[in-house]
């Protein structure tokens, strides 16, 4: 089985996958994070923002990203260099929006998830795994939630574990304009797929959102 969960950032959806996966035996697909990966390739490399959109395959492929599985998911090298812990940083959340709409970011990637579902037994999150990478999956989840509670959720996120009530309407202010831009880009925008479920994470305990989500890939597996 194929488990697609979407929802817009900071809906809990890469948290909430990893513990699914983890309660089912299978494997973590965050795409989320081959995308941060490459944006944070980008952004040291040196390339021009305004050159970005003139990418090619043959450029991202002398970025040297990989993501390389692990038990249980995925960890991000850029060359020989471990970056799983850089990719969370606030300079990639403000930029990977940007990356994701340029046509042969989304032409690099496209091959490599589906080719990690190829064999089920596959929790994939992100913003289209259910409308554009894996269309015919069994179970499709969209994940949504309050502005306000999802800035709290990216600023503790990020060590932030003391917000105060600006530093929290200024996130959610950020998130509204990464809705909007993740909504309406040409490539891959932000959809919910017609057969999904809709999940309200607003005020729902962490454990009760996996639960949720537990109960209907069982009844999906038929038990």
């Amino acid at each position: 089985m194929v488990i697609a969960i979407d929802g817009p950032a900071a809906s809990g959806k890469s948290s909430t996958a990893r513990a699914v996966a983890a309660a089912l035996g299978y494997r973590h697909l965050d795409s989320g994070a081959f995308y941060r990966a490459l944006t944070l390739a980008l952004l040291r490399s040196g390339i021009p923002e305004q050159e970005w959109d003139s990418l090619t395959a043959s450029d991202l492929a002398q970025l040297q990203v990989a993501g390389v599985a692990e038990a249980g998911g995925y960890l991000f090298r850029i060359g020989s260099e471990e970056v799983t812990g850089e990719i969370r940083s606030p300079a990639v959340s403000a930029s990977v929006s940007r990356v994701a709409a340029i046509p042969a970011v989304r032409d690099w990637l496209l091959g490599t998830l589906r080719a990690a579902g190829a064999k089920g037994g596959l929790v994939a999150d992100g913003r289209d795994i259910g409308t554009v990478v894996f269309p015919d999956a069994e179970l499709k989840v969209f994940l949504v939630c309050a502005p306000q509670e999802r800035a709290l959720r990216r600023l503790r996120e990020q060590g932030d574990a003391s917000a105060s009530v600006e530093d929290i309407r200024a996130e959610a202010e950020r998130l509204r304009t990464r809705d909007h831009l993740d909504s309406s880009r040409e490539v891959a925008p932000l959809l919910r797929a017609a057969d999904a479920i809709t999940l309200d994470t607003t005020g729902l305990a962490f454990n009760s959102q996996v639960d949720a989500i537990l109960r209907l890939a069982r009844t999906r597996a038929g038990g």
